[in-house]
């Protein structure tokens, strides 16, 4: 049962192609990846390391040095700083009511195809898979350490939103 899904899995990613599901993928947040057809089936790839996702050089740089300075002289060029993270990163905080998605269908998609791979777990740490997603999460992480700090230093110098935070006081709701 488990080798016949493996199988079908595998044979629909062939059959549906990867070129449009990762087209698809690059325009959303990495923090809101909602994984389509193609991108489920080729969850045993990225389990095998097989299919890599990749770090955009945007939090890459985040995660060498998220306090620098360099080049942010004006306050539009901190703008931009802060537009291109809020690409990758989805909306902050500062814009009121957070919404968290749950499990959509996708997501449950793709943890069934994952879980139908034996020692998933071990698999995904010898062939270097989990260690690719603990590096994207601290790359995520210092993006948005990096956006808090570019949106301080706007306030710092009376730049108007996106560069300073949209409120600089009250609550955000998190909706379920």
């Amino acid at each position: 049962m488990r080798s016949q899904l493996l199988g079908s899995a595998l044979a629909a990613l062939i059959v549906a192609g990867t070129g449009p599901a990762w087209a698809q993928d690059q325009q959303q947040p990495v923090t809101d990846r909602n994984p389509d057809a193609g991108r489920v089936a080729e969850t045993p790839l990225r389990d095998l390391n097989v299919k890599k996702d990749g770090i955009p050089e945007v939090l890459q740089a985040a995660a060498r040095d998220p306090y620098a300075t360099v080049g942010l002289t004006t306050c539009s060029a901190v703008s931009r700083a802060v537009q291109e993270l809020d690409a990758l990163l989805g909306p902050d905080f500062d814009l009121g009511e957070v919404e968290r998605k749950g499990a959509t269908p996708g997501k449950v998609a793709e943890s069934i195809v994952g879980s139908v791979i034996p020692f998933r777990g071990l698999i995904r740490e010898a062939s270097g898979a989990a260690s690719a997603e603990r590096q994207l999460q601290v790359a995520i992480f210092a993006g948005a350490t990096r956006r808090g700090f570019l949106k301080g230093l706007g306030v710092q110098r009376g730049c108007s939103w996106p560069a300073k935070p949209a409120t600089v006081s009250g609550a955000v709701a998190i909706r379920k």
